[in-house]
């Protein structure tokens, strides 16, 4: 389209006269400054260019960042990584070539952003989430996003998304509201990881996180300072027992001593507790990922030990009566993943319970079949929400009202591999999930979210409400 033809189409000569009008009635000062505004209200912003680059994530691994202009500006977006663990998550397009970070790299995805997705969405409105994400869609044409790559559709995806809150001129958390029909805002109550285990870290621990919930907290600030405060406190306890070496940190930030069973690490969070004085308003959450360590029907808690007994290995039901003596002897609240991502019967009966939480990550992975099915068999009654598993802004808010239908929790989650984005935050708000997991409350792109959320509470002043002790309303 040529610049004549654009302004045409838009009528442009007709609003600069009307803007020029309007700074007249208004003897504004600044008459420059007046017709520039009014022209940004008067004319209808669209995508303008769509750029992509190879950045690194928080374990040096490449990931997706997405640069979207439209006549307001560039919005920027990096989409975070994990560790692909099946057939029911959208596919991470990597390039494959050894020579270069390992096969890792993601160029191929960054030019399917440079090269087809954006000649698709130039010319459309940012606000149009939808239309943005199911252009997309149809654009790749496969299930699992594997032809463009769901580390390229995401990072577009959420790209737009805080495109689109800008031309609506409002905070990005409520732009998601009104995306999702989501009236009632509140802040998450965050899940700390303290302590971490399995493949996040390199202690024989099996279990993958420990995590503290501040739900006695009245606001997210005093959520984070309870946060903060325990995890320091941690520290102290296990620089006393183990020493100074023993306060390595894993990929999330989470301490990382050298222990091997779950309740040595649950012993160590309960003294930090007890230290800082809050006690019955910190709860604790355990991130099992036990797929890692399943093994046919049996569980192999000794998975990571260089000198296997042979003596750790328990039955669906061995695990079922662990959980009930841990969640009798200790303040837990939470339980993600206690069993294998296929071992539906162990996990139904112990959500049956009626215990704890029981938060479904490998055995959902935020796909719809699989939470559809989770739904009809009473499996689990939480969501973890991976946005780059199921690919789109759009899917994500449909994912969620699934699990809200059935009254579940939602808990809006990051990847081991992490960026500075702080969308994360945002989305929690927005959907109104009233738990996230962000991570320890140290290292820079756990704390982008966390510190986000400061920021939200503050700018939602007097009508802010904090999850506490509501921490599962859905």
């Amino acid at each position: 389209m040529s610049v004549q033809d654009y302004l045409d189409k838009h009528m442009l000569s007709r609003k600069i006269e009307d803007a020029v009008n309007a700074a007249v009635r208004a003897k504004t000062s600044d008459p420059v400054l007046f017709i520039s505004n009014h022209m940004k209200k008067a004319v209808s912003s669209v995508i303008t260019k769509v750029k992509a680059r190879q950045i690194l994530d928080s374990r040096g691994i490449p990931t997706v960042e997405v640069d979207l202009y439209t006549n307001k500006g560039m919005f920027r977006a990096s989409v975070p990584s994990g560790t692909p663990i099946g057939m029911y998550e959208a596919v991470e397009l990597r390039d494959g070539d050894k020579g270069k970070y390992l096969g890792n790299g993601v160029t191929r995805a960054v030019r399917n952003v440079n090269e087809k997705i954006s000649e698709a969405l130039i010319g459309m409105d940012p606000k149009l989430q939808s239309q943005i994400d199911h252009v997309m869609i149809d654009l790749d044409k496969t299930e699992k996003k594997g032809e463009l790559g769901v580390n390229a559709i995401l990072a577009v995806s959420i790209a737009a998304c805080k495109a689109g809150a800008a031309e609506k001129e409002v905070p990005l958390y409520k732009h998601i509201a009104d995306l999702s029909g989501q009236s009632n805002l509140f802040l998450p109550v965050p899940a700390f990881t303290v302590i971490s285990g399995g493949k996040h870290a390199g202690n024989t621990l099996a279990a993958q996180e420990i995590m503290i919930l501040p739900i006695g907290a009245t606001r997210f600030e005093e959520a984070l300072q309870m946060g903060s405060e325990t995890y320091h406190h941690l520290k102290a306890v296990i620089t006393e027992k183990y020493g100074a070496h023993g306060c390595h940190v894993g990929e999330d930030g989470g301490l990382a001593p050298n222990i091997s069973s779950i309740r040595e690490g649950l012993d160590l969070v309960k003294e930090a507790i007890s230290r800082t004085g809050y006690n019955e308003k910190i709860k604790i959450a355990i991130d099992v990922a036990a797929t890692d360590f399943c093994i046919g029907a049996k569980y192999d808690l000794d998975f990571k030990s260089p000198n296997k007994s042979g003596q750790n290995f328990k039955s669906g039901e061995d695990m079922i009566e662990m959980y009930k003596e841990l969640c009798n002897d200790y303040p837990i609240v939470s339980i993600e993943d206690p069993f294998d991502k296929e071992d539906w019967e162990h996990i139904k009966n112990f959500c049956g319970l009626g215990i704890c939480q029981v938060v479904g990550d490998d055995l959902l992975m935020s796909n719809p079949k699989r939470i559809e099915r989770a739904k009809r068999e009473s499996t689990c009654n939480a969501l973890l929400l991976k946005v780059n598993q199921v690919g789109t802004v759009t899917e994500a808010i449909e994912v969620v009202k699934l699990a809200k239908d059935a009254h579940w929790g939602v808990v809006t989650s990051h990847r081991c591999g992490e960026t500075e984005d702080s969308f994360l935050a945002d989305l929690s708000v927005g959907l109104a999930t009233g738990q996230i997991k962000a991570g320890a409350p140290c290292r820079g792109e756990r704390l982008a979210k966390y510190n986000q959320l400061i920021r939200i509470e503050e700018e939602l002043g007097d009508q802010v409400v904090y999850a506490g002790e509501d921490w599962r309303q859905s």
